[in-house]
């Protein structure tokens, strides 16, 4: 999926200098590799905020991201110098599961040495098409004075890193020297970025006078949508600019039109031919040019929708015994983690991201308690464990408990047990108007003894709303495991990975895993009838600034013409 990167910072440390003013601050962002041997990607820089130390910059970055691949994104901010190198004003790193796991995709986080905060959000990049705009300004009031003119710009805004007064600037034109009716350039702007899609989204547009020093005076505002633009093209209304409920000028709108394509769809209306523009604070509605595709993974994220993780594991006696070092079930004292606890620690740590308790069941089957082969028992003193640690742990107390490794390799309890349980918490959730989506995560060492059986039990359940991985670990033939991935019923739910075909890589154990569980958790809710809640909304005050960490040495070098490129390491 496709999914862009927007930045914003606040209370940065001013390092212009003594005498010099205050700090201009951009951003460049890079993406760091997980191969120590590659390099690193930078993907570019946001425009500079002159004299400001609390930036929101409105470029955003657009990159692929998979779900189980971590991607861990550098933003580091600098003060622009003209005349010498720019000055780093501090960095932070972002894994991008972890932003959008967080609560309305948004995470902080503190730059060391007290310089600052970082934000950073993602969002789906989705293809509505475009807004063709071009603004004008009417007999703005001046703010400069007898001898001068206001020198004007307009911010475009819309409600995004929370709501009230938290509007988030998402386009900003440059400014006109002194011009009380100023005519700005023709714009395509993403409606994906200014209203996510819907045409009818409030947006405020606010006019300013640029100053020098940062501190740019407000010159009026107004309140509408992109609806709203569109019908006051076309019927010629304008905008009455407002400041503390005073008609401060006029906004003229002479091109507002939907682009799905390359070409336009109307011709520009001059502005000379505006003159008798009809005022209005709002204009009549039209219906929406574009069709939203359907919902996404990230919408059903976004709405608040969590991801429970249970875990299945094999206790057969194919295994070997859990003394003998060269046996899988082997514990390491050194704290080395054996195959069955690196693929806990994998996935694990990928589908945490999702789930705000992260309180996890752990099963274990194929082992015999008092003279019985249990094909479904509890591991660890507790129905549910704390975190990833909590399910290894649990995983290793299993074998203090008096089983008896045995046999034969069933999956079909554990499979209706955490289908049951996906059902429950689905339905509690729906009660309290939320949503929620689990993956059942078996581990085993070989195949398991009636294909024919899983594979019927499998489309028995795949009504409910859960996901099965099964991890192959080990050398046994697991060829006919793979049936289990292509024919369990005309719902695809289940996938098989081998392990040993992944694990010398640091993400293409997750990479194949997690890859198809967007699309399946997507297809469960829409077969049901059940859309996205509505995005999270999250006040910036709500944000939790998370502790700031070592910083990352990345050297960014700037060309003449100030392009930002991986320079080596350095200290930052």
């Amino acid at each position: 999926m496709k999914v862009t990167i927007s930045v914003k910072a606040a209370h940065l440390k001013n390092v212009a200098g003594n005498f010099k003013g205050t700090s201009d601050p951009f951003a460049v962002i890079t993406i760091l590799p997980l191969d120590p041997s590659s390099l690193p990607q930078v993907l570019g820089k946001t425009e500079v905020i002159k004299n400001s130390l609390n930036p929101d910059w409105t470029k955003s970055f657009t990159i692929n991201y998979t779900l189980g691949k971590p991607t861990n994104v550098l933003i580091k901010i600098y003060d622009e110098v003209h005349k010498g190198d720019n000055k780093s004003m501090g960095s932070c790193v972002f894994e991008l599961g972890t932003v959008l796991g967080s609560k309305g995709s948004i995470q902080s986080k503190a730059i060391p040495n007290s310089r600052g905060i970082i934000y950073c959000k993602i969002e789906e990049e989705k293809d509505y098409g475009n807004l063709k705009l071009k603004l004008a300004g009417a007999k703005l009031k001046n703010l400069d004075g007898l001898f001068n003119k206001s020198d004007p710009f307009y911010e475009i805004k819309k409600r995004d890193y929370g709501k009230g007064a938290n509007w988030n600037v998402v386009y900003r034109s440059s400014y006109i020297k002194n011009d009380l009716n100023p005519n700005w350039d023709t714009m395509n702007l993403s409606l994906n970025s200014i209203c996510d899609g819907n045409l009818d989204q409030l947006i405020k547009l606010t006019v300013y006078d640029h100053e020098g020093s940062g501190k740019h005076e407000l010159m009026g505002e107004i309140e509408t949508s992109v609806n709203g633009l569109v019908a006051a093209k076309s019927h010629g209304n304008g905008f009455a600019l407002k400041k503390n409920g005073d008609t401060t000028g006029t906004i003229l709108v002479s091109v507002a039109d939907i682009i799905n394509t390359q070409d336009a769809v109307e011709e520009e209306i001059p502005v000379a031919a505006m003159s008798n523009v009809k005022l209005g604070p709002s204009a009549p509605q039209i219906s929406d040019a574009i069709t939203k595709s359907g919902p996404t993974f990230v919408d059903y994220i976004k709405g608040g929708c969590e991801i429970n993780l249970s875990v299945a594991i094999d206790f057969t006696g194919s295994n070997g015994d859990p003394r003998d070092p060269s046996t899988l079930h082997y514990i390491h004292r050194d704290g080395t983690f054996n195959d069955y606890e690196k693929a806990i620690q994998k996935v694990g740590k990928i589908l945490e991201k999702y789930d705000s308790d992260k309180k996890y069941p752990v099963f274990g089957f194929g082992a015999k308690y008092d003279g019985v082969v249990r094909h479904c028992f509890q591991c660890g003193p507790s129905e549910e464990v704390n975190g990833v640690d909590g399910i290894i742990n649990a995983y290793r107390q299993t074998f203090a408990s008096g089983l008896i490794m045995s046999g034969p390799t069933v999956f079909t309890e554990v499979i209706q047990t955490a289908a049951a349980r996906a059902a429950s918490a689905q339905e509690a959730a729906k009660a309290q108007g939320k949503q929620t989506y689990s993956v059942l995560l078996i581990l085993t060492d070989g195949a398991v003894s009636d294909v024919q059986e899983t594979a019927r039990c499998i489309d028995q359940i795949d009504e409910n709303p859960l996901s099965i991985v099964i991890v192959g670990i080990g050398n046994a033939d697991f060829s006919s495991m793979q049936f289990l991935d292509d024919n369990s019923g005309d719902i695809d739910i289940a996938q098989f990975v081998k392990f040993n075909d992944c694990k010398y890589s640091e993400s293409a154990l997750t990479e194949a895993t997690l890859d198809e569980i967007p699309n399946q958790l997507v297809k469960y809710f829409l077969r049901h009838g059940i859309n996205p809640n509505p995005p999270v909304v999250v006040e910036e005050e709500e944000i939790a600034v998370a502790p700031a960490e070592e910083e990352i040495a990345v050297n960014i070098d700037f060309g003449a013409d100030g392009i930002p490129v991986y320079g080596g390491s350095s200290s930052c």
